[in-house]
């Protein structure tokens, strides 16, 4: 039953904000920004891991503050930052959890679209 899928394939993990309550199919649930959701207490994120490497560094986040004119360099910038020893290292952990089992990737903010999520997942997917 379902064994027989290709490991070059895992399955594209999920995104969810970290305030929705864990579903059956999340699987892992990791968190993957550097700052702790504001107001959530642990036992309600019910965050499997916390990666916070992964995330986009303090000097970009600071510089981007989600200001849609700035996506692009923010992407880009983002892009060149999970080539670096510590981001490389958290990504290929994410990708070694994304092989074992269904992945969901965990964030605060309410504009998925605009935020470093689109850019991990492309970076993921490029194993």
């Amino acid at each position: 039953m379902g064994h027989h899928r290709v490991m070059s394939d895992p399955a594209k993990p999920r995104v969810r904000r970290a305030y929705e309550p864990r579903e059956p199919e999340d699987g892992t649930r990791v968190l993957v920004d550097r700052l702790w959701p504001r107001g959530l207490s642990k036992e309600d994120a019910d965050v499997d891991v916390w990666l916070k490497e992964v995330a986009p560094s303090t000097e970009l986040r600071r510089w981007y503050g989600h200001d849609p004119a700035r996506y692009d360099e923010f992407c880009r910038r983002y892009e060149a930052e999970l080539a670096d020893p510590e981001h490389s290292e958290a990504l290929k952990r994410l990708r070694d959890l994304a092989a074992s089992g269904p992945l969901t990737l965990l964030t605060a903010t309410k504009d998925v679209e605009h935020s470093q999520l689109p850019t991990l997942l492309k970076a993921l997917s490029r194993s």
